[in-house]
């Protein structure tokens, strides 16, 4: 029987990364009376987050390790994309337009602004659509009291997916408790109100390194997905910082794609890196491209600007 590298490679990752856990388990501080911790690495970068018994973010740490191993799924592609509108100047028939198509094309959602939940809630009652709604956009900087009633309302209004952009100063200046408290926050919030939350950790802005330690910090937080970028900043999704981004969180949650993706081929070669959504504005012509073949190559890197 001949052997299969990559599936040797990954064993040997598989099994480093569990003993490497537990000798960092065995070395950490003990928790408070009352405190859990959560240890988790990933590409050289060892994140370790503590709750209290009420799960709120008590202590937020990281430091550089080893690495780990993600996996890619397959899925139905128009199924995977949140059609996507979040234009300052999109107007209700916009909305409307976008909720039409999405009905059409069976989108997993559609992603649009706070002030638009409501109207796509009722065009989309009944679907199979979601409505998505984008929380502390595009720059991440509100309070995290904000960033929750944000969050709040926009479930009341009808959201049923929550995409929250992280503090990106907060965690390029080190202050690791502050990212972990305003996910954490964001995430109760939503899953009391059974609502999915997808976490933008804006790659672009970030190093690889700040890459794997935003999503260990939300994977450890309980979001369902992390997200390459909101499409406002300097660059949108690309395939390295998907690969990543999977390899960072493992198999058990999402990984959104966004940002600068506007064809079959853009669509098809993030899922080949591990992601499990497409946020695009581009979906119909995405999906026309799966079936009329007319998509054309993509690069590796694409810009932002897509929203």
């Amino acid at each position: 029987m001949s052997i299969d590298r990559k599936q040797v490679e990954e064993l040997v990752e598989v099994i480093t990364r569990e003993v490497l856990l537990a000798m960092i388990e065995n070395d950490q501080d003990p928790p408070k009376p009352g405190d859990h911790c959560v240890v988790d690495l990933a590409n050289g970068i060892q994140v370790r987050t503590c709750f209290n018994n009420a799960g709120q973010v008590v202590s937020a740490g990281a430091e550089r390790l080893t690495s780990t191993v993600g996996v890619i799924p397959d899925p139905n592609l128009a199924g995977m994309i949140d059609h996507t509108l979040l234009k300052p100047d999109a107007t209700p028939d916009k909305i409307a337009q976008l909720c039409f198509e999405a009905k059409k094309y069976h989108f997993a959602s559609v992603c649009i602004n706070p002030t638009h939940v409501q109207l796509c809630a009722d065009l989309l009652r009944g679907t199979d659509v979601k409505v998505c709604s984008v929380i502390g956009f595009p720059l991440g900087a509100s309070e995290t009291e904000v960033k929750v009633f944000e969050a709040q309302k926009a479930i009341e209004h009808g959201a049923s997916e929550i995409d929250m952009v992280i503090n990106i100063g907060a965690l390029k200046g080190g202050d690791n408790n502050q990212v972990a408290r305003d996910i954490r926050g964001v995430v109760e919030a939503g899953h009391a109100r059974g609502a999915l939350v997808k976490v933008i950790i804006e790659a672009a802005l970030l190093t690889d390194e700040e890459k794997v330690i935003a999503c260990l910090l939300a994977k450890e937080a309980g979001a369902d997905f992390v997200k390459t970028s909101t499409g406002f900043s300097s660059g949108g999704a690309t395939v390295h910082d998907v690969e990543l981004m999977r390899r960072t969180v493992g198999p058990n949650i999402g990984v959104k794609a966004a940002g600068g993706i506007h064809t079959l081929q853009d669509a098809e070669n993030m899922v080949r890196a591990g992601a499990t959504r497409i946020g695009a504005s581009a979906g119909v012509k995405i999906v026309r491209g799966e079936a009329e073949g007319t998509a054309k190559p993509a690069a590796q890197s694409v810009p932002a600007k897509t929203y």
